[in-house]
């Protein structure tokens, strides 16, 4: 419970913070894998904006949802509400494991899944928000998750957030200006060091591993 009362704390702050200018290079949205390290620099956007020497607006938040519904917008907990305005290079984004998670406590997902992205990755939230994103004439990035296996704020979510991730990978496979990153290729549960001491969120480190192979991808699509 005190740690969900910190990530609320934390929302209620990164809310109060100034919206960014409309328009730019290259946002970054998303849940708290995004934002983690943020206070230290060492954020996921922080990292691509070091390795590329661009521009980059990271407006991810702690516990932000795809499918966010009541007041959640006012606290920037709706990762489709974080985009922001104008034409935009690229949009690096992530998501779906606190829908999950809330919505139906990673156990019998299947229409929370549904509703996130369909089976052929053409429906739901998720590709409602990268066409949005391609109308403001973005690139899209989406960033997959990592395994966690000792983690204790989203046990049983692995098989739906793997689903998910099937499936945005095949909307990615489907439409020009789409990637997809899986960070399970990155990040190596035996190393400790990946992770921060909630098991759950990266380290620096493990951020610095994401930044830098998401940054990679930008830099060969130019």
């Amino acid at each position: 419970m005190r740690y969900l009362v910190s990530l609320l704390f934390v929302a209620i702050l990164a809310a109060c913070a100034p919206a960014p200018k409309q328009g730019g290079d290259i946002a970054v949205i998303g849940d708290s894998v995004m934002a983690w390290n943020r206070s230290a620099g060492d954020d996921i956007g922080s990292i691509i904006a070091n390795e590329l020497d661009r521009p980059v607006v990271n407006r991810a938040n702690f516990g932000a949802q795809i499918r966010a519904g009541g007041g959640a917008s006012v606290l920037r907990l709706s990762i489709p509400d974080q985009l922001p305005e104008g034409r935009w290079n690229w949009v690096v984004m992530n998501g779906g494991a606190n829908d999950l998670g809330f919505s139906c406590g990673c156990t019998r997902c299947a229409a929370e899944i549904e509703a996130l992205i369909s089976d052929d990755g053409q429906r739901g939230a998720i590709p409602d928000l990268v066409a949005r994103a391609q109308a403001q004439g973005a690139r899209v990035l989406w960033l997959g998750y990592y395994r966690a296996p000792e983690t204790r704020s989203f046990q049983g979510c692995r098989p739906g957030l793997v689903e998910i991730e099937r499936r945005v990978a095949r909307l990615a496979s489907a439409r020009a200006g789409v990637f997809f990153l899986d960070a399970e290729d990155l990040l190596n549960p035996p190393l400790r060091g990946h992770f921060d001491r909630d098991r759950t969120h990266p380290s620096p480190l493990g951020s610095r591993l994401i930044g830098a192979a998401l940054a990679d991808i930008i830099k060969m699509q130019g």
